[in-house]
This record gives structure tokens, sequence and C-alpha cells, in this order.
């Protein structure tokens, strides 16, 4: 199997050309390549597919966690999706449309002076906050600043003290689930703890991602995340986009900012005019090789 290697700020996955290439069991393969030992190491498999029938895209874009799970959506990940497919000629439109588990999004790409990609801007849609839609199983019309559950997701409540937590949590979807926890030090948050006991509560049906957010302005912030499916990742389009939602729901942050995440920067923008949720950051190729399978 050929593969390429990308990411989006140090979130790593393994690309695989669909458009020649079948992986007949991708749950599989994705957790035997992202095994940073005795694979390829990454967070995850992405497959560049055709569009389906009937669908008005220029590719498709199908992910799938270290753990095996599908994913519905990954904002680093489509970011590179639309690179891989402009630079190698799978596509030439742009804006870009990408079939994802969310829908059709439209990509704006800006190229370099060799025509590759450098940084893409991606109409992420509109936010979901019905809780049934995030899903998130509280009796509420939103779930902004909501208490944390009685048992405080199993967890001794110094965590909370020691990073400063402040307030309740936010959930939003992105077309896949977060949770948002704002605290005024997230390098304190004992995340290799806390991430997977919160991604795996019974308060998240479908299990959810993990992000801590410290504000640093009206128009900044700096954060953390667990990613559902696949631990502690340096960086995660689609929870920037939630942190963001977040801010502006608890009052916290204006409608656009630049997020900073272990392995940089996104600025996202909830625009007021159509409610749709815009993120611009780079892709990046690494290399490519032959996957031969476990030894």
């Amino acid at each position: 199997m050929r593969f390429t290697k990308m990411h989006g700020l140090g979130n790593d996955y393994v690309y695989v050309n669909g458009f020649v290439e079948a992986v007949d069991d991708p749950p599989r393969v994705a957790r035997e390549v992202s095994d940073r030992h005795f694979g390829i190491g990454g967070d995850g498999l992405i497959l560049i597919l055709p569009p389906e029938a009937g669908i008005e895209a220029d590719v498709r874009m199908r992910m799938f966690n270290a753990d095996g799970s599908e994913g519905e959506m990954c904002g680093n990940g489509v970011r590179c999706v639309a690179k891989f497919a402009w630079d190698h000629g799978l596509a030439r439109s742009n804006p870009m449309r990408v079939q994802t588990g969310r829908g059709v999004l439209s990509l704006a790409l800006q190229l370099d002076n060799d025509d590759k990609v450098r940084l893409v801007t991606v109409d992420m849609d509109k936010p979901i906050l019905d809780p049934a839609s995030v899903p998130v199983a509280l009796p509420s019309d939103r779930v902004v600043d909501h208490p944390l559950p009685e048992d405080g997701f199993g967890l001794d409540a110094r965590w909370q003290q020691d990073c400063g937590l402040c307030g309740g949590m936010t959930a939003v979807s992105m077309g896949n689930p977060h949770v948002v926890l704002f605290c005024e030090r997230v390098d304190r948050v004992p995340l290799e703890h806390v991430g997977p006991a919160i991604e795996r509560h019974a308060t998240f049906p479908k299990r959810t991602n993990v992000h801590f957010a410290q504000v640093i302005g009206r128009g900044e912030v700096r954060m953390r995340t667990w990613e559902r499916g696949s631990g502690i990742t340096l960086a995660c389009g689609t929870g920037a986009c939630a942190v963001c939602v977040a801010g502006v729901l608890t009052g916290r942050t204006d409608r656009s900012a630049l997020v900073h995440l272990p392995g940089g920067d996104l600025r996202i923008e909830w625009r007021e005019s159509d409610g749709h949720v815009y993120m611009t950051g780079p892709a990046t190729e690494v290399f490519s090789g032959d996957w031969v399978g476990p030894t």
C-alpha cells in the first residue's frame, strides 16, 4: 500500500490515495499503521477517495482514529486532504469541495510560488449545540458552562484546583462531539488521566473529544486536547473551532480568535453573518512510502 505521511500542526495521519489504492479493512489498517513503534506512526488513517455517487464534491475523506474507530470529521485532516488532492492532481478546484461525515465542506486554498497549497481556510459550517445532536446526555436546551457530573467524572477533585478550572463544561459538535472546559493553567491539567475519564463518561453516549482552554485575551486562547480514539494530540482543528464557539457562548472571547495549540496556531472565526465557523491553518506533507504490513 502506497501512503503519504502528512500533518496539520503536528496532528499527523497516514494518508492513502483511494483513487488508486484499495484498503479492505480500514479499522485494522488504522491500528497497525498508527503504532509509533511497529508501524508508520500517526494519530490515525485518512483515506482520500472519489466522492460518492450523486454527491457534488471533488474528493471524499474518511478518517479512522488510532484505535480503529471511524470519526465523522477531522479539521486538520481535511486541510491535508485538500493539499494532497491539489498538489497531486486529483482535483484542481479552488475552492475545493470535500465530502466528509459532516457533509460537503468548502475549502479555500492559499498557494505558494510553486503552486503548492500552503494554507487552507475551511468553512466548517454551523456548530451544533442541541444536546441530543452533539450528543450529550443532559436535559438542557444547550450545555453551556454546565456543572460537571456529580461524580466529577469519577476523578479526584484536586485536578480541578490544580489547573484552576473556571466554571462548568460546554458541549459543541462540529460534526463530531466536543466538550470544552476553561481553566487558568492548561499546562497543569493531568490530561493523560482526565482525558480518558471524560471521553468515556456516560454523559457522552458516543464518547467525546476533550479540550481544556486558557483565555489569554478576548482574541487569544491556549488549549490542550485529548482526542476521542487517539489520546493526546498536538492539535485538533474541530476542537479549536469548538473552543472558539464555547468562548463566545460563555462570554469569554470574541468571535475571532488566535488559538494556540501545542503544535502551532490556528485562526478561528465564528462569523456572525452566516453563523458558520471558519478555520485557517497550514497543511504539510512529510514523506511517502510503501506499507508492507506488520511483520
